[in-house]
């Protein structure tokens, strides 16, 4: 089953099932994704069943067979959408969304990256207000400015330059994220990226949890020629200071010289890179991935993932299990069956998700 997306139409086909995308103003620009109407017709949906690659138990059979010494390959490389406002405070290309191949992608649904910018100062603070989301995470990378958030479930907090927050909104939370005040007084560089991970079925339903990560209790690695950041996961005898539902390990790189960074992961995992800046090339054909593209690497390949890159490149590299779960996304919702996101509908309208104060 094919999945053709045509990105001037902003329509999805499914073989013969036709999909409109999510209103292009909103769940395409997905940092902070302003609600699609509340109440509008339930026309316009993701849906993707199919799996991708070979069963878990295949892949990690075959693995334990064999060895692989060659670096992973990488499957493919993918353009960027057009940049796009998100509220007034976020100017971003959605790197990657889930009517692209949500089960490629998965556990990973979304991506935005609000490049540098500069914001002039201002006494009004620029954002996205309230709005909805249920059954998935966003996680926010802080690379320069600064932003506060707060939700109904008693979340909230501010993150600066190098710092991640992680907001499960799970069963189900109203929230906004707005420039800091001070920042938005004085001014300045700003660029942020906003990543949204899909939760399994069985914590869909959980409480809300709100995760403010700073800078300081990221471990470092060396990784040849690049440092990381390790968000979440585990890596060289250390564990990222994230929580999360399913297993995941997230880094963020920067290349301290010209050279080659190599990073041992689990086969049968979902591998995608991002180069916010620089040059980088990735595999064992060195594949060039222009800054601002993404690389989804062979997920049945166990070798280790080998990127080249200049120096001052900053990548972000991700992987974590397939949910290998149905995924149906529909404006701040992602859900497994139809039925759900009209539930998520009416319950936001009921208040049940509750409202900021």
């Amino acid at each position: 089953m094919q999945l053709f997306v045509n990105r001037t139409r902003s329509v999805a086909q499914v073989d013969d099932l036709y999909v409109p995308d999510v209103d292009t103003a909103t769940s395409r620009r997905g940092l902070l994704g302003a609600l699609a109407a509340a109440g509008a017709a339930m026309a316009g949906w993701a849906v993707a069943p199919r799996f991708f690659g070979r069963p878990q138990q295949e892949a990690s059979m075959q693995a334990a067979e064999q060895t692989n010494t060659s670096p992973r390959a990488l499957q493919a490389v993918f353009a960027p959408g057009p940049e796009h406002w998100v509220g007034d405070g976020f100017f971003v290309k959605t790197v990657f969304w889930p009517q692209l191949d949500a089960q490629m992608l998965s556990p990973f649904l979304l991506l935005d990256h609000a490049a540098r910018r500069r914001f002039d100062a201002s006494p009004y603070r620029r954002g996205v207000g309230e709005h909805p989301h249920r059954g998935f995470e966003t996680v926010t990378f802080a690379y320069q400015g600064e932003i506060e958030h707060r939700d109904s479930a008693g979340g909230g907090g501010r993150i600066g330059a190098g710092d991640v927050q992680w907001m499960t909104a799970a069963s189900g939370v109203v929230h906004e994220e707005k420039h800091a005040q001070a920042f938005a007084e004085r001014g300045g560089d700003f660029e942020m990226v906003q990543l949204w991970v899909n939760l399994p079925a069985s914590k869909k339903m959980s409480e809300p949890r709100y995760q403010s990560l700073l800078d300081r209790e990221f471990p470092r690695l060396q990784l040849d020629a690049a440092e990381a950041r390790l968000i979440a996961g585990s890596l060289a005898g250390q564990t990222g200071p994230a929580k999360t539902h399913t297993p995941i390990t997230t880094l963020d790189l920067c290349f301290r010289e010209d050279g080659t960074s190599e990073v041992e992961l689990p086969a049968g995992w979902t591998t995608l890179v991002f180069p916010l800046e620089g040059d980088l090339t990735a595999g064992p054909d060195r594949t060039p991935i222009a800054a601002r593209h993404f690389g989804v690497f062979d997920r049945d390949d166990d070798g280790a993932v080998q990127l080249h890159a200049s120096k001052g490149a900053r990548v972000l590299l991700l992987a974590g299990k397939p949910l290998d779960e149905p995924v149906v996304a529909y404006g701040p919702f992602v859900m497994n069956t139809r039925e759900e996101i009209g539930q998520a509908f009416r319950d936001y309208q009921s208040g049940r998700m509750g409202r900021l104060l």
